[in-house]
C-alpha cells in the first residue's frame, strides 16, 4: 500500500509531476518557491511536522543545450540541489528515488545494463551523474535512470540516428509508482524498446506528419544510442521470467 501522506516529491511543476500528481495526488508537491532545493534550511523548514518515508527527487536543470551555456546553474541545481535532497534523506530517514537519465551514457552500444560503464557526452549528462554520485552515498536509495517525453511529440521533427527506450511521461510514471512498494535499492533503468528517436515520436500518433533530422545538425555533442536494458525492472514486475 502506497502511504501518498508520506511521499514528497521534487519539480512537482514540471513534465513528470504533473503525471505523477495524477497517481499520487495525496503526496506533497511543494513548489520552487516553497521548497528551493539550493536552499537547504527552507528545505528543512518545510519538512517540519511533516512524516516523510520517501522522497523522489526530479527537481532539475534539465535542458542540454542550456546546461552547456550556464554550466553554473547546472551544478547548483543537480549536482547541490541533489546533494542537498541526499541530505535531508539522511536527516529524515527516508528513502530516496532519483530520476537520473540515460544521457549518463556515452551511446556508443547502446543497451546498456545498470553495470554498464558510464561516460557523458556533454554538460548535462555529467551534472546527472554528479547527482547520482551523491546519491549513491546514501544507502537507502534507489536511481532511476530513464528517458521520457509528452504524450504528443512536440517537435515537427525527430533524430531518425539517435536510438532511446524513450516512453510517453504517462508510461515512465505508472512504471515509477510501481516502485514505490518494493524494497529495490541501487540503481534501476526504466524505458521500452530501442527504437530511434523518430520511431519513438511515430508511435505516439501515427497520424501525426512527423519530419526527419540528424544529430549530426546539432551543435551540440548529443549521444548516438542511450537505449537501456530494463530486464532487471521487468523481472522484479514479474513481466519475464
Amino acid at each position: 500500500m502506497i502511504l501518498e501522506d508520506k511521499i514528497l516529491f521534487t519539480g512537482g511543476s514540471g513534465l513528470l509531476g504533473g503525471e505523477i500528481k495524477k497517481l499520487i495526488p495525496n503526496a506533497y508537491f511543494p513548489s520552487h518557491q516553497e521548497f528551493d532545493i539550493e536552499n537547504y534550511s527552507q528545505m528543512k523548514e518545510y519538512l517540519k511536522g511533516k512524516e516523510i518515508n520517501q522522497i523522489i527527487h526530479a527537481a532539475a536543470f534539465t535542458s542540454p543545450p542550456k546546461v552547456e551555456k550556464d554550466p553554473i546553474k547546472g551544478i547548483d541545481t543537480n549536482i547541490i540541489g541533489t546533494s542537498n535532497v541526499v541530505k535531508l534523506a539522511f536527516e529524515n530517514n527516508s528513502k530516496l528515488i532519483y530520476i537520473s537519465t540515460d544521457y549518463v551514457f556515452s551511446g556508443e552500444k547502446g543497451n546498456y545494463s545498470e553495470e554498464d560503464a558510464l561516460y557523458p557526452v556533454n554538460k548535462y549528462a555529467w551534472s546527472k551523474l554528479g547527482g547520482e554520485c551523491a546519491v549513491r552515498m546514501y544507502d537507502n536509495s534507489l536511481i532511476i535512470r530513464t528517458s521520457f517525453g509528452p504524450n504528443e511529440f512536440p517537435y515537427e521533427k525527430a533524430f531518425i540516428d539517435q536510438w532511446t527506450s524513450r516512453e510517453s511521461v504517462s508510461e515512465i510514471s505508472k512504471k515509477i509508482i510501481n516502485l514505490l512498494n518494493k524494497d529495490v535499492f541501487g540503481i534501476i533503468h526504466l524505458g521500452g524498446p530501442r527504437r530511434t528517436v523518430f520511431e519513438y515520436a511515430k508511435s505516439l500518433d501515427k497520424s501525426k506528419d512527423i519530419g526527419k533530422r540528424s544529430i549530426k545538425e546539432m551543435d551540440l555533442n548529443f549521444p548516438k544510442d542511450t537505449s537501456l536494458d530494463s530486464k532487471k525492472y521487468n523481472l522484479l514486475m514479474g513481466e519475464i521470467k
